[in-house]
């Protein structure tokens, strides 16, 4: 049976974003095994599951003792592709395979590059030249916007680019509420009828950058209620900081959540902060349930706002404006009511029955051609 790898920094990630992936490739009859590390999860679907320690930072030792781990992993096993995603992972992962006499085909998914115009010089230069010394392994690079498929384009990251809509928005996870699920939500919440609530749902980190919306709210009528949902290594910070601004009472932090439709229902727009994306998935569900949203003008959100015209966007950190775009739709229905419309629109191409058969087919061409180009090598030896 052929076999295919898929390898990511958490479980979270493979649960949240491929198992539709998963089913399809065991449906055409490959053995999947997947690798992983951060807290333990069951993957459905998968037949192995193995556990990978790696570490956050880049440069952490730890990691080559990952590397090791992977390239065991690759010649015990034999796997035809390997299907790599998460900046980290995806990494350590190219750079297990570089060196191999056979190898397997190394599809790799970037899901937003960690470099960008908003981020540090000699970061910036680190992870560039990280991506660069594994392109000669990356048979086919799948970008998620513009900006990094114009540079991965400009350095020649993959020997085959594609640029696809992310992974899919699933319409299977995404019910209609009524409305007495939503006022349950808004009553134990304690959301009354008059508030105009935003929601933010992300891992609290320097990157999602949740201080940016605790100062705007600082600025904002009292009517206004935030929903923080997610954790991460800055909730307690993000506690503290909005009881020092003295907005704590504003702010709903409802931790993990795994039914945010449901929240999303109860919102009357989406906010971001964050400092970069891929296509990021907090927009595309606000957007199936038509909430305007405010993001910061950054690759990603560009991608999903800007041609749509499915919301506002204001310069990355400033608080001031996000304040003022919060305030501009609080008191213009009507176009609150065009944005709602526009994104309902816009977020068609990036359900999962329009992404999934492209990405699928984006493999079984890379996976025919390689194959081609293996067989021809053979005969000539």
């Amino acid at each position: 049976m052929q076999s295919i790898l898929f390898t990511a920094s958490t479980y979270s990630h493979i649960i949240n974003f491929h198992m539709p992936y998963i089913k399809a490739f065991k449906k055409m009859g490959f053995s999947v095994h997947v690798a992983c590390g951060g807290r333990h999860m069951n993957i459905d679907y998968a037949d192995r599951v193995i556990h990978i320690p790696f570490e956050k930072s880049i440069t952490s030792p730890k990691n080559f003792g990952a590397v090791r781990k992977i390239r065991k992993l690759i010649k015990d096993n034999n796997y035809k592709i390997i299907s790599c995603h998460t900046s980290l992972a995806a990494f350590f992962t190219r750079l297990a395979v570089m060196g191999m006499k056979k190898r397997p085909i190394v599809v790799c998914t970037a899901h937003g590059y960690l470099f960008s115009d908003e981020y540090g010089k000699i970061k910036n230069i680190m992870l560039e030249n990280a991506e660069r010394l594994v392109s000669p392994v990356t048979d086919l690079l799948m970008t998620m916007n513009e900006w990094d498929t114009q540079f991965a384009l400009k350095n020649n990251l993959g020997k085959s680019i594609k640029e696809i809509y992310g992974m899919g928005l699933d319409s299977s996870k995404l019910r209609t509420y009524k409305d007495n699920e939503i006022n349950e939500l808004k009553t134990k919440l304690n959301i009354s009828k008059d508030s105009f609530v935003m929601v933010y749902a992300a891992e609290f980190s320097k990157r999602k950058s949740q201080s940016v919306i605790i100062k705007a709210l600082s600025l904002l009528p009292e009517n206004v209620v935030l929903i923080l949902a997610g954790d991460g290594d800055l909730y307690n910070y993000c506690v503290d900081y909005s009881k020092e601004l003295n907005v704590y009472d504003k702010i709903r932090f409802v931790g993990h959540i795994s039914d945010m439709p449901l929240y999303y229902s109860a919102s009357d727009i989406a906010v971001t902060a964050s400092k970069s994306e891929g296509i990021p998935f907090n927009i595309m569900e606000a957007m199936y349930y038509n909430l305007p949203s405010i993001a910061s003008n950054v690759k990603g959100h560009t991608d999903l706002l800007k041609s749509s015209n499915a919301g506002l966007l204001y310069e990355y950190g400033d608080f001031e404006s996000l304040a003022d775009c919060v305030k501009t739709l609080m008191n213009d229905e009507a176009l609150r009511q065009k944005l709602s419309q526009n994104a309902k629109n816009a977020i068609k191409p990036y359900m999962l029955e329009n992404v999934m058969p492209d990405i699928l087919q984006e493999y079984k061409k890379i996976y025919k051609e390689l194959k081609t180009e293996l067989v021809k090598e053979g005969a000539k030896r």
